[in-house]
């Protein structure tokens, strides 16, 4: 399981160093993406074979599923480490994530996400003045803490 936020930078080359913490359970080769709300997700290759069956399971006649689907296969890229425990991230990827040179590394259960810290700093601040009414609409998921 993923959890924590850590403060990272980029360096000119697209190299970022992952949280040591996170480097053991991603395993020496994982999968990086495009993530909802303009962050990059993160995948160790188990997680991202689950969330392959599922996509696949879509209906191919839909086209939000194909769209979907595109969406996150057409950005995933298969990632190692490098000697210094850094991930390159692809241009492609850096320039959807608005990715510059300050990001927010966060753990968020079976994967990992990549903000740009400017991105990650207002869509906190919106989703922690909303919290409240976010949890409220958990309940509907049969959700409760």
């Amino acid at each position: 399981m993923f959890m924590g936020e850590y403060q990272h930078s980029i360096d000119d080359k697209g190299r970022m160093i992952v949280p040591a913490k996170f480097r053991e359970p991603l395993g020496s080769s994982f999968v990086l993406t495009r993530g909802l709300d303009q962050c990059l997700f993160v995948y160790p290759k188990e997680e991202w074979a689950l969330l392959e069956q599922k996509l696949k399971a879509l209906p191919l006649m839909k086209s939000d599923a194909r769209a979907f689907t595109r969406f996150f296969f057409s950005g995933a890229t298969e990632c190692e480490w490098d000697k210094q425990g850094r991930v390159n991230i692809p241009a492609n990827l850096r320039q959807y994530a608005k990715l510059d040179k300050e990001c927010v590394v966060i753990g968020v259960s079976n994967r990992v996400e990549i903000w740009s810290k400017d991105i990650w700093e207002n869509y906190f601040e919106q989703s922690e003045e909303a919290f409240n009414e976010i949890a409220e609409k958990l309940v509907d998921f049969n959700f409760d803490l």
